[in-house]
């Protein structure tokens, strides 16, 4: 037993003499004390956390040459290769992370609103719960600065460029055809219900070397990663019905949304300023499908849309109204899959194909058309340090158009885009970084190659503030009605320069930018007519134009309680020479000044949100043949509030009521004039106005869940 007792110890003091001390402090870059850091040796439980001295001290079995790990929050990681038995009394010093909350972000010419956004302008419930927006994302984000309101068109025209100029990106998947189809003077809507979607990235301007073919705006649209819960939502609508349904499993979750509008029994109701035949109906869906690998996941996104209209239009050159009869078939589908793999490295790679139909009866004549559009993407990203990270990637877009006038004339073209882009997202400091970048692509069908740099920075001036700069060369393939008839075309190009300054505090957001673009190879043609034909045009490319200006945004959810405001406002001083101006002058859908105010505010007492939206512009210019000076006209000034209430019945249960312009306000888009002059030898005009003074919406939502308090109101 003596012999036992001995032995151990024996053994006892053997481990204490084989324990070592390692000891040190953890200081910032100013020398300044860590407390609360975490110090150990790599691939072991041995170690400490800093006290309020920064001091830490700990006991190991390790010895010679081991790795020092020290990690705090708000501050890189360090690996410190040490020798166990003489590091004592060591000083190790943390740089301060740049990927922190409170580190700068680049802000020049974009909006962000989302779950995943580090600054939300927006928030993905205000996309849909804007009065005067009817559930289109395209109406609510005309409410922010740099956008103008074209209450005849209803897409998204930005700073001086028109709406074909902007392209529609789906989880990084191009668009090709955003929009229902229309026709001249009738408004139309974004394809797109915000039901699926959980971000929205709108740009202005400056946008990443990532996406091309857009000369003045992307809009970038997420779709959700993952499914909350099972649920059922049902929507009974003054002008259709809905319904959609999401599944959630393990690993994987499908939503579906199917929509069926038909504006007869509103029409009969309260009969709009449109000369109906049929009205409007379509039948439309969506759904996304969600699946979660161990290291990424892959989501298929599909969207359907069925319309048709018949109505009776005046013209201004003819005795009697044209009858306009459109059928519209469109199918888009998404595919995308997202992963990281070894040595900090992640892909993205997608697809998308879309197809668009129309049918057009004007008249006697009959105009068909058909588009199949493709996008195929690859892109890499490296992460090569804390404070630098490489991206670059591929697109190629192939395009087909045919177009069939009477089955006598046809028209169209097959274009095949490839580009290539790389681009490095360098963090200084958590106050200064850089977007530096550059895109090469290459046209077929219009034989031309190009390249174009991008570059942001961004320094953070204060906690709360900070100025960021943008610039960058863009480019775009001249519009689908040009290059229907000829490839003699140059793409055509705009270069943005862009100064922002944001302030963000307790939910209030401050955000200015001046902005200056420089248009050039613009199309032009030497016809009178809007719409240019192989036979009478000659094409080129020498159209030019520039736009500049003032954009403020201003946000306010902390002020009074229950209260949320923004007031967006724009300057815009622009002028071109292209299509068959005469002169370099402000285009017809520009206002100089426009102004946004949208409030929202929860009663407690009536279960209920309310929210007002108006907004203001200036005039828009327009052509008066009487007169000797091209585009001399002004309209008189536009004026729209709108309203909305949504009552909660009972948690999953709302009621909802929405009126739009609801002073009805006497607006004036501008004039169409006839092509001669009448017997006092002055053009004849009529006034181009909106579809109906009014527009009333209610409808009833009813939502049933599992944890049976979700409910539609963010999707209103």
């Amino acid at each position: 037993m003596k012999t036992f007792y001995t032995l151990t110890l024996l053994l006892i003091a053997f481990i204490g003499n084989a324990q070592q001390t390692v000891s040190g402090t953890i200081v910032d870059e100013k020398n300044k004390p860590v407390v609360g850091a975490n110090v150990f040796i790599d691939g072991t439980y041995d170690g400490a956390s800093t006290d309020e001295k920064g001091n830490f001290n700990f006991k190991t079995t390790a010895t010679g040459n081991q790795t020092l790990v020290v990690s705090f929050l708000s501050y890189e990681t360090i690996k410190v290769p040490i020798v166990v038995e003489t590091f004592q009394n060591q000083t190790v010093k943390l740089k301060e992370s740049v990927n922190t909350l409170d580190a700068v972000v680049i802000t020049a010419g974009t909006f962000s609103a989302g779950e995943k956004s580090r600054v939300s302008v927006l928030k993905p419930l205000d996309i849909v719960t804007t009065a005067g927006s009817a559930g289109n994302i395209i109406a609510a984000l005309q409410t922010l600065p740099g956008t103008q309101s074209v209450g005849e068109d209803g897409r998204l025209y930005v700073r001086g460029g028109e709406a074909d100029e902007t392209q529609t990106f789906v989880d990084g998947i191009r668009v090709a055809q955003p929009y229902g189809a229309t026709t001249n003077e009738l408004p139309t809507r974004g394809r797109f219900s915000p039901f699926l979607f959980s971000g929205i990235s709108f740009s202005t301007g400056g946008y990443s070397a990532e996406y091309g073919e857009a000369l003045s705006s992307v809009l970038l649209l997420n779709t959700q990663d993952e499914a909350d819960q099972n649920k059922t939502d049902i929507s009974f609508m003054t002008v259709g019905l809905g319904l959609s349904n999401t599944q959630k499993w393990k690993k994987s979750s499908l939503s579906v949304n199917t929509a069926y509008i038909d504006l007869a029994p509103y029409e009969a109701a309260i009969p709009q300023n449109v000369d109906w035949n049929k009205p409007f109906q379509s039948l439309s869906g969506e759904t996304v499908y969600r699946y979660n690998f161990a290291n990424g996941i892959f989501k298929a996104y599909a969207a359907f849309d069925a319309s048709r209209f018949d109505l009776n239009q005046e013209d201004i050159n003819q005795p009697e109204k044209v009858r306009v009869n459109l059928r519209n078939n469109n199918f888009y589908l998404n595919s995308s899959y997202k992963g990281n793999f070894g040595g900090n490295w992640q892909i993205f790679t997608g697809l998308s194909y879309g197809y668009g139909q129309n049918k057009i009866g004007i008249d006697a004549n009959d105009v068909n058309s058909t588009e199949h559009a493709s996008h195929l993407k690859l892109k890499f990203t490296k992460k090569l340090s804390e404070k630098v990270k490489l991206n670059f990637g591929s697109d190629y877009f192939i395009t087909k158009f045919d177009e069939n006038y009477n089955s006598t004339f046809k028209s169209g073209y097959d274009s095949n885009i490839a580009a290539v882009y790389t681009e490095a997202d360098i963090f200084f400091s958590k106050k200064f970084a850089a977007k530096i970048g550059v895109r090469a692509s290459t046209n077929d069908y219009i034989e031309e190659n190009s390249i174009s740099p991008r570059a942001s920075l961004a320094y953070k001036v204060s906690k709360n503030s900070q100025f960021a700069f943008a610039y960058g060369d863009f480019e775009q393939a001249p519009r689908q009605e040009y290059l229907k008839y000829s490839s003699d075309f140059k793409t055509e190009k705009a270069a943005h320069y862009i100064l922002n300054y944001q302030y963000v505090k307790a939910n209030r957001t401050l955000r200015t930018e001046v902005y200056f673009k420089q248009y050039s190879d613009l199309v032009k043609y030497d016809t009178d007519s809007s719409q240019p034909n192989a036979v009478l045009s000659n094409f080129s490319n020498d159209g030019e134009g520039y736009a500049k200006g003032l954009d403020i945004f201003w946000r306010d959810g902390n002020s009074i309680k229950y209260l949320e405001y923004w007031v967006s406002y724009s300057y815009i001083d622009t002028k071109r020479n292209y299509k068959n101006y005469t002169a370099e002058v402000t285009p017809s859908f520009v206002a100089t000044h426009s102004l946004s105010l949208v409030t929202k505010y929860w009663i407690s007492d009536w279960k209920s949100q309310v929210g007002f939206t108006q907004q203001f512009s200036s005039g828009r210019p327009y052509n008066n043949p009487n007169e000797t000076a091209f585009m001399n006209g002004k309209t008189k000034s536009y004026s729209s509030l709108s309203f909305n209430w949504a009552y909660l019945l009972s948690q999953q249960k709302i009621l909802y009521f929405s009126v739009s312009n609801i002073l009805g306000t006497q607006n004036i888009f501008g004039y169409n004039y006839a092509d001669t002059v009448n017997g006092s030898g002055i053009y004849d005009r009529k006034a181009v106005t909106p579809t109906a003074d009014r527009f009333f919406f209610v409808g009833f939502f009813w939502t049933i869940s599992d944890n049976k308090k979700d409910n539609q109101l963010k999707n209103l």
